[in-house]
Order: structure tokens, then sequence, then C-alpha cells
């Protein structure tokens, strides 16, 4: 393989799969507030948010991790500032104490903290100012859940980056790798040659982390209950329990467990989608760890390629896209190459292509098992010689026209929905 395409590949993994606490837009109000304090360096009197509709969305009815069970946007911010750990980004709240959890809670009741809508044109914006006597602070989060674009103390400005949100992958960081070289071709190759030791610590860490919440989930009363739900109504077929455990380790992260996840295209429920999945299809069958591993770096930049054209927040749900790549490594998992994992993507494409995102809650993990499903019934129909044709809808011919197809119908054509829904959610608030 082209050795730039190998490492731009391997920058990917390394840049999209990484750990991260809770639901990662309250995590980034977090870390954004966090960062704030830190740069004031001392704890705010007060405190200003200003966020991007679709970070309101994602952030007002999912519980902030190791708060208690508080939820919102002053919570998160609360949380980041009394943690006072800038320096873990997506782990700021991994460490808090109970007595910390104690001080959460006064800092909330004694002190003012205001959130309203941005008035920045960005999808994904998180604005938080603070102040201390005299002092204050200001830092500014676009394009992604860690990407700073403006720090400030008083009148100094400390980091100034420019961002532009035409800016295919909304990574809004120069150093970026290239994402639009991803395509389902090399995306096998690179899975067929990749040396495990540049993939098995990041690996490693999602399969550990990732089960280790799916098994929370099924062990304990979260959420929905989703997960525990299917397997009590269809029973312990290999195929129920791909879907009950993606579902019940959303079921466990939308209601405040304080595990880790690791995260795909900046979601831990697409992390979560993409790899579970996989891994109870691999022990299944039984494949020695380093196909498992392989079929989960086909799972992983699916669902990072399909993503990175329909942007970071949308009105389209990206369990979707992490479903399609679900599908796609299992059918790695069995054998399956270029041929046969493009049919089963555009037919989990035509399945469940649409399913809209109406914020983080505890449904995400209904449509994570629809997603599953969504993936599964594609690469079935793969291996009987089924398959939806050009003209099926937003189907073309060729798998990475339909795959453009999906980021237009999710950025362009779905972005009057997302208002709706926003206006719909804030209403009801």
């Amino acid at each position: 393989m082209d050795t730039t395409l190998y490492q731009t590949y391997l920058a990917i993994l390394r840049a999209e799969l990484v750990p991260a606490m809770g639901w990662t837009e309250p995590i980034a109000i977090a870390y954004a507030a966090a960062l704030a304090a830190q740069t004031l360096g001392a704890v705010p009197e007060g405190v200003d948010i200003l966020s991007s509709p679709n970070i309101i969305k994602n952030v007002k009815s999912v519980v902030v991790p190791h708060t208690g069970g508080l939820q919102g946007i002053q919570a998160a911010a609360a949380a980041g500032i009394i943690s006072g750990q800038a320096d873990r980004r997506l782990e700021v709240l991994s460490d808090i104490t109970p007595e910390q959890i104690v001080r959460i809670k006064e800092y909330l009741e004694n002190t003012p903290i205001s959130s309203g809508r941005s008035e920045r044109e960005f999808i994904f914006d998180i604005q938080v100012r603070v102040h201390a006597g005299s002092h204050t602070a200001f830092c500014e989060i676009a394009g992604s859940h860690t990407n700073v674009i403006r720090l400030e103390k008083d009148d100094q400005i400390l980091i100034q980056a420019e961002y532009c949100e035409d800016d295919e992958n909304d990574t809004g960081s120069d150093g970026a790798p290239d994402y639009s070289l991803l395509n389902i071709q090399s995306i096998v190759e690179f899975a067929d040659c990749v040396k495990m030791e540049d993939v098995q610590e990041t690996l490693d860490a999602q399969i550990e982390y990732n089960t280790a919440i799916s098994e929370a989930g099924l062990r304990d009363h979260w959420g929905a209950e989703v997960g525990r739900v299917l397997m009590r109504s269809y029973g312990a077929s290999v195929q129920n329990r791909a879907k009950a455990a993606a579902a019940a380790a959303s079921d466990a992260r939308m209601s405040g467990c304080e595990l880790p996840v690791v995260i795909n295209s900046g979601s831990g429920n697409q992390g979560i989608t993409c790899s579970l999945p996989v891994i109870v299809y691999g022990r299944e069958i039984r494949v020695n760890h380093e196909t498992l591993l392989r079929a989960l770096v086909v799972s992983n930049l699916v669902t990072i390629h399909l993503k990175t054209g329909i942007g970071r927040l949308s009105a389209y749900c990206g369990a979707t896209s992490a479903g399609c790549g679900a599908g796609a490594g299992i059918t790695y998992l069995y054998g399956g190459k270029y041929d046969e994992i493009s049919h089963t993507v555009v037919n989990a494409i035509a399945i469940d292509s649409g399913m809209i995102c109406d914020g983080a809650k505890p449904s995400c993990a209904a449509k994570i098992a629809s997603a599953v499903e969504a993936g599964l019934l594609g690469w079935q129909m793969q291996t009987q010689g089924s398959e939806f044709f050009s003209g099926d809808g937003i189907v073309t011919k060729g798998v990475e026209n339909t795959i453009r197809n999906v980021g237009r119908v999710a950025r362009i054509g779905m972005a009057g929905t997302d208002r709706e829904i926003i206006d719909i959610m804030i209403r009801n608030c």
C-alpha cells in the first residue's frame, strides 16, 4: 500500500478513536469551561456560555458523568471548572472525587451561570467566558470536541486559529489528516496489510472499554434498558446479542454510567455501534485476535468515511453510519473483501438512511439497535446475492457515489429538519 495513504489512514484512526467519559458534547463544554478557568487562574465568579443549537440539542437530556445525576449545559460547565483537569481533554471529568461532586452542586447554586445560543454560523460551536474580580478569560471550541480556536486572558490572545466549516472533515485543524482520501477499496487494502503494532493499542482499548460499559448496561438498570429488553424478548442468538450489546452500552452511557468509551467520529455512541457487534460476532465464530482487529479497522474506517460527508453534528443519526460500519466489519470477519463489503454498505444505507438525530437521550439505544439490524440485514442480503441497485432511492451506481449521496442528504437536505428538531426541543425545555 502507498506509504502516504497508509500513514494517513493510521493518523485518522489514532485521531478519531480516543477515550471519552460520558456523552461527548457535555464533555466538550466541560473541557472548554475547565480550560477557561485554568486560563483565568482562579475559580470563576461568573460564567457565560454560548452554544450552537446542535450542541444544545445534544446536551439537554443526558446525565453529566461524575456529577451525581446532574444534567445540562450549566452542570457540564460547573463540573469542568471544579474538576480543574483541562489537560485531560475528553477525560476532563474522569477523576472527580465525592467531595468535588458536593462542590459542583454548591457552585451551581451560588454562581451565576448563563447559557444561550451562539450567533456563529458554525454547526459546532462552544464559547465560555469566565470572570473573577477584574480578570476575564475566554475559550471557544469549534468544529470538533477539542478544537480550540480562541483562548484569551483579559486583553491578551493566547490562541487564535482560523476555522472554516467548509472543511470536509469538520476538524478545523491545519495538521489534520486528509479524510478525503478515505474510500472503501483502500480501507479494505489497509485492513489487510496494516501492521498490528500500529493499531493494536488503540483497538484493544476500544474492545476493553466498550465491552465493559456494554456489560454494565446488560447487568444493571440503566435508562430505558433497551439492551436488556432485547435479550429478554428475543433470546441469545448472535444477531440479537450483537444488537443488545451495542444498545446496552448506550443505555448505560446516556444515563450517567461512569465508565469511559472509545469514540468514533467524535461520538461514543458511534464508537459503540461500529465496534461491539463486530466483537460479538468475532467471539461467536472464534476468529483469532488479529482477524478481529483487522475487522475493527474496517468497521471504524467505514464509519468515519460515511460520517466525513455528513459532518460532526446534523439531523442525520450518526448511529446509521456506524451500523453500516458494523455490517462492513462483520462482512470482513466472514472473509468478505471489497465487493462484498461495498454491497453490504450500500444495502445498509438503503435500509436505514434518514433516521433523525433528535439529541442525546435514552432512546439513542433503540436507534442503535435499529442501525445494527440494518447493517446485519445488509450483510445477509449480500451473502445471498440480494442487493439494491442504482435508482433505488438514493442508491447510485458505485458505493462511493452512494456514500456521497448520504452526505448531500444529511448536510443539505436535512438542514431544515435540523432547525425544526432543535426548535421543538427548545420549546419543550
